[in-house]
């Protein structure tokens, strides 16, 4: 079964570290060892795994993002969100995690983030659990 996180984001641009709300639903799953697939929805957000413990790493990869896709370039999209689309294209939608003793398989500073490009918005991410 698919289960659904809903997550509030607070700004335009955002990583929003998500990896308590991923582990509260491996507790909550009573998941031991597998396989979760996570992905989200929207084509102006995305979803990374990556450094969780200098903040300034997140603000790092937004910046290059920026550099990347300026919110202000002559985009052919009407809507204003050009650059929303551009990076979330560039981080993907959908991560893989393995799940050990109940937690997610991470790195010793990896957490898991929604990459939040056209906030702030109510964002669904879907989670795929597969028990082994």
């Amino acid at each position: 079964m698919i289960k659904h996180l809903e997550v509030r984001t607070s700004s335009r641009v955002q990583l929003l570290d998500i990896t308590p709300q991923i582990k509260k639903l491996l507790i909550s799953e009573d998941v031991i060892q597998g396989v979760v697939f996570i992905y989200v929805p929207h084509t102006t957000c995305g979803i990374t795994i990556n450094e969780n413990a200098d903040p300034g790493v997140r603000q790092d990869i937004l910046e290059t993002l920026d550099h990347l896709a300026p919110e202000d370039a002559d985009y052919k999209h009407l809507e204003g969100n050009a650059d929303a689309h551009i990076k979330a294209s560039l981080i993907g939608s959908s991560i893989t995690l393995f799940v050990e003793n109940g937690t997610p398989v991470l790195g010793t500073w990896q957490g898991v983030y929604l990459a939040e490009f056209d906030g702030p918005r109510q964002r669904s991410i879907l989670v795929k659990v597969v028990p082994t």
